[in-house]
């Protein structure tokens, strides 16, 4: 019989996960071993440090669209963690941390490397949940996957190392207490307020010089932004992670905005008397119109 470690990695599989970032520890060492049977599939990329790991994991999720993840030890690896998780929280990319623990048996006694993980990565992630029986694995994983796609965001599955190695239950058992889900997530629709967008319409109306700024958020919209900028007559600046909404070349962008900006930015924003920020929470104020 398998056991729950190799289960997890067959649900990151369903989930489209190709490849773990992380970095091994006797923590997770069920999960390595299972990493070794999985033969690649997924892939586990060995990083030079744990905080790396999730840097690569939200440098994934960014370049690829897909979930990031990561996988570290109990303990300081755990710990080593954060740095990156707060770069994919902070710039709302999905990424999954899969977290080692030790024995369920010593929780709570001060045994060595005994952190409490629920705590420490409550602020970063909007889900967090240590996996406390084989049954459970499944609707844990499943809502992580769901919630980091939801809010763009992270998620973080703690597993104790006799849990890793337990045999696996790919199917709650029907009881009382049991919980069952699926793989598989639709982006929501998410419709403004008819009221809002005429009153927006209005103010972008009757001002006389429109500028736009674009970031992450406009992705996926580039016919949009582009008709709007060609309707307002405005330009078009960037915020970092904006940079690839919209080509350079177009005669209307201005280019990158900001510390690492370009002048032709800095004088539209000096010269505006409206914006339009779309998808960016931009944060540098000095920066934008008076």
């Amino acid at each position: 019989m398998s056991q729950v470690a190799d289960y997890v990695l067959g649900r990151l599989r369903e989930w489209g996960v190709q490849r773990v970032y992380g970095y091994p520890g006797d923590g997770i060492n069920g999960m390595l071993g299972a990493f070794d049977r999985a033969r690649g599939e997924p892939e586990f990329i060995q990083t030079r440090h744990e905080e790396m790991a999730a840097f690569m994991a939200c440098g994934h999720a960014k370049f690829t669209g897909e979930v990031g993840c990561c996988v570290a030890t109990s303990g300081p690896g755990a710990i080593h963690l954060l740095t990156g998780l707060y770069d994919a929280k902070l710039d709302h990319q999905p990424v999954v941390a899969v977290v080692g623990q030790q024995k369920r048996l010593c929780l709570g006694s001060h045994y060595q490397q005994e952190i409490a993980l629920e705590q420490l990565f409550a602020d970063v992630s909007e889900y967090c949940q240590m996996v406390t029986h084989p049954g459970q694995a499944r609707h844990v994983i499943d809502r992580a996957f769901k919630t980091a796609l939801t809010t763009r965001g992270v998620a973080t599955i703690i597993i104790p190392e006799d849990i890793q190695e337990a045999d696996a239950q790919p199917s709650p058992p029907r009881a009382h207490g049991s919980v069952f889900s699926s793989v598989g997530w639709s982006r929501p629709r998410m419709l403004p307020d008819e009221e809002e967008l005429r009153r927006a319409a209005d103010v972008l109306n009757e001002g006389r010089k429109v500028a736009m700024l674009i970031g992450q958020g406009a992705a996926g919209a580039e016919e949009e932004v582009v008709e709007t900028a060609e309707l307002l007559g405005a330009g078009v600046a960037k915020a970092l992670l904006g940079r690839d909404v919209l080509p350079d070349d177009l005669p209307w962008v201005t280019g990158p905005i900001g510390l690492l900006g370009s002048k032709a930015s800095d004088e539209m924003m000096r010269n505006r008397d409206t914006l339009l920020m779309v998808g960016s929470s931009f944060p540098y104020a000095e920066w934008l119109p008076e």
